[in-house]
């Protein structure tokens, strides 16, 4: 298990991917030729959003803490950030158990025809369920409840990644691609049941898109124009106390032109990442071909199966990225009128893109719908945090984290603030096998219906993706 654990931490994820989609290629029998290419141009891609999103990050994040103090929030629980949640992962028990069984499990699932997604390309995001059963060890002191509680939210993660999967694959033009994460997939369940809501009271015909924008705005619709707009805005709102200083000014603008730089290079990088997978997922459906050119990306071709790929390749798209931009201050806002919550999104309002990106894919990219269920999903996801920050606080001073951020409780509003994990995070540690039982049928009955109903699955959520091409 060391050995494993330490190839994996040495090489890194920009490794360790590639080296995965090689070998994966190579057994479906793919070229080797065109399986190195790929593999390498997936190393590029992920390095090249590694490097924007590392650089980005720390000026958001400084954005975001100004914003906060401009508006004097003073809410007992604070928002830290996803990536203590990672490491508290590989310290546990639970989680070192999970990260090796879970992959082996999440492989033996994908081979036996189980699941349609191939996790283990995005080994890494196994984090997710890690934490999860991290801190339910550390309230229950059941290490086999708390294993099998990440193992349930994994097979969760499945299902709803395979339901987004052909949404997914199509809006974001990742061919045979879909994410899997624990800590963004839940955000299928909102799109899926808002979307028919949103299109009774109008909303698809008041469709908002970046091309949409930029068709009726001219160079002010274009995402660069906008990044540079939105840069503006936000930049503002964090120096409203410092407005007659050159420096305040100065940051302003240095913002307005880093998020126009965003808005207008991650999607060559995304588009680079397409790229890579392509030749893959063509050559493979070349195999499966029998009667015309497209079946292989036709929802009803029963031997179409997908990539696990990380949430950094949507973070960038137009649609995603505005949205959750956005949203930063109305979170922030929602914080304070909330009656009940007691935590404050800081540092993960950066991840808003991540967390959008099942919604954007499902709701195809219509911004109006986008804010519609996120406010309504992520004002939950406050509650759910505010319930979770006790026994997440512990998890963390347990297993080596340092908390010293001077709030009395902690949490990670992208991890944590999880309305639906949550509620089963819940169930699951009263350890009553009458309250689990149910979760668990009920999970069977959606997976049997995804397995023998998914060609009309997609149809559905096809048929719905294309109301939102009214016009505005």
């Amino acid at each position: 298990m060391e050995i494993f654990m330490n190839f994996v931490t040495t090489l890194g994820h920009n490794v360790i991917v590639p080296i995965i989609i090689f070998l994966v290629a190579v057994v479906l029998g793919v070229k080797i030729t065109t399986a190195i290419r790929s593999a390498i141009l997936v190393g590029v891609a992920l390095t090249g959003f590694s490097w924007i999103i590392g650089s980005f990050t720390p000026v958001v994040t400084k954005i975001i803490n100004q914003m906060v103090k401009v508006t004097g929030l003073n809410l007992p629980i604070v928002d830290t950030g996803w990536q203590s949640s990672a490491l508290t992962a590989f310290q546990s028990p639970v989680g070192i158990s999970f990260f090796l069984g879970g992959l082996i499990l999440e492989t033996i699932l994908f081979l036996v025809g189980y699941t349609k997604v191939f996790f283990p390309t995005n080994l890494w995001q196994n984090w997710g369920f890690m934490v999860w059963g991290t801190v339910a060890y550390v309230v229950t002191k059941n290490f086999w409840l708390s294993f099998s509680l990440s193992v349930f939210l994994m097979l969760i993660s499945l299902l709803l990644a395979e339901i987004q999967s052909d949404r997914y694959s199509d809006y974001y033009q990742i061919p045979n691609g879909t994410t899997a994460s624990m800590q963004n997939i839940e955000n299928v369940i909102p799109a899926l049941l808002l979307d028919p809501v949103w299109n009774m009271v109008g909303l698809n015909k008041i469709n908002i898109t970046p091309e949409r924008l930029k068709e009726k705005m001219g160079i002010f619709g274009e995402p660069t124009m906008i990044g540079a707009i939105l840069g503006l805005i936000l930049g503002f709102l964090a120096n409203l106390n410092h407005l007659g200083s050159l420096k305040a000014w100065g940051q302003i603008l240095f913002f307005a032109v880093q998020l126009a730089t965003v808005m207008t290079i991650f999607p060559m990088i995304a588009h680079l990442f397409g790229k890579a997978f392509k030749p893959i997922t063509s050559e493979i459906s070349n195999r499966y071909r029998k009667e015309d050119e497209k079946s292989g990306a036709s929802v009803t071709n029963k031997k179409r199966w997908f990539i696990a790929v990380d949430d950094g390749l949507g973070y960038g798209e137009s649609a995603t990225l505005i949205s959750g931009m956005i949203l930063m201050p109305v979170m922030l806002v929602l914080a304070v009128i909330l009656p009940g919550n007691k935590m404050i999104p800081v540092v993960d309002l950066i991840a808003l893109p991540f967390m959008l990106e099942s919604m954007v894919a499902i709701h195809r990219g219509n911004m109006t719908k986008i804010f519609a269920s996120a406010i309504v999903w992520f004002s939950l996801g406050l509650y759910a945090g505010t319930y979770m920050a006790p026994m997440y606080t512990e998890a963390l001073a347990k297993y080596g984290i340092a908390v010293a951020t001077g709030a009395t409780l902690i949490v990670s509003f992208n991890v944590m603030a999880r309305p639906f994990t949550a509620l089963i995070f819940a169930i699951w540690i009263t350890g009553n096998w009458f309250l689990i039982l149910p979760v668990v049928l009920l999970y069977v009955l959606a997976q049997g219906t995804l397995r023998f109903k998914r060609a009309q699955i997609w149809t559905y959520l096809a048929r719905m993706a294309d109301k939102n091409k009214a016009d505005v």
